[in-house]
Order: C-alpha cells, then structure tokens, then sequence
C-alpha cells in the first residue's frame, strides 16, 4: 500500500484525499493513519491545496524501508567517501 501511495505522488496523480481513498479502497481513515505511517519513516509529504495532490515537500530518492531526502542522501554520501 505504501508503495502505490507513493507511487500515486510521485506521478502527481493522488487527487484530494477522498479521491485516492478511493482509488485505494480504504477509508479516508486509514489513508490518514498510512500517511502518518509514511510520515514516521520521514516521508515529507504533504497535501498540496492549489493542485489537489498529495506531494513530497522535498525530493525523494527512493523507499526503501524508510523515505530518504535527496539532502539526507547527499550528506550520507559525503560523509562516507
């Protein structure tokens, strides 16, 4: 499920909240406790108003277990080499 959200955000094609519900099968409810979810593992997503998606607030590399921030990518990077 969190793959297909994210998925869904990064084609810009959640809709509003009620519409990827939908798209989803599952309540607004449990939209909101999954984005909360993705929240916990620094996804930055955010509802975007003027164009009714949910989008990422900053760049994301990938998922994998957890939302990585091109930032925190590139800081992870540097302190590795």
């Amino acid at each position: 499920m969190i793959n297909r959200i994210d998925q869904l955000i990064r084609l810009q094609a959640t809709g509003t909240p009620n519409e990827l519900a939908s798209k989803l099968g599952i309540s607004k409810t449990k939209l909101y406790r999954i984005l909360s979810i993705m929240r916990d593992f620094n996804a930055p997503v955010e509802y975007d108003i003027g164009s009714q998606n949910f989008v990422y607030e900053e760049s994301v590399i990938y998922f994998r277990f957890g939302f990585y921030s091109e930032k925190l990518y590139k800081n992870n990077q540097a302190i590795n080499m």
